[in-house]
């Protein structure tokens, strides 16, 4: 049987000083409690530009710029598969707030490892260590 297939807009924000946001995941649900790159499911008809832009915007209130791809990822978990469509972003306006998370933080690319992401999320940092 085929594994329900997930296709996600994920952003790494990143600001004037270098650094990147991450947010802990809420304490219900899948990986519960880790932390992860912003972002959210694509809806039917959605580009994968307005889909992390409104993600965005519904999570953390940040308005973002949505920019070139950092890397796509296919990803198997034990109930359903990934595409996770990984893209920079620059924040434009609003201000980051733990909407739909429990919280929020900037971090140096550096520092990703001493966070507990959920597995797919492995190449996103190493990517962004690369870049």
């Amino acid at each position: 049987m085929a594994l329900p297939h997930k296709h996600i807009g994920v952003a790494v924000i990143h600001n004037d000083q270098g650094e990147i946001l991450i947010d802990r995941r809420l304490n219900t649900g899948e990986m519960a409690g880790l932390w992860e790159f912003p972002g959210g499911k694509i809806e039917p008809g959605e580009t994968v530009e307005a889909c992390i832009a409104r993600e965005i915007k519904e999570e953390i209130n940040l308005d973002v710029q949505v920019g070139d791809r950092l890397i796509l990822i296919e990803h198997n978990y034990p109930k359903f598969r990934v595409s996770l469509h990984v893209h920079w972003c620059r924040p434009t306006g609003g201000e980051a707030l733990a909407i739909e998370c429990q919280e929020i933080r900037w971090v140096k690319p550096a520092e990703l490892g001493q966070y507990q992401f959920p597995e797919a999320n492995q190449a996103i940092i190493d990517a962004i260590q690369r870049s």
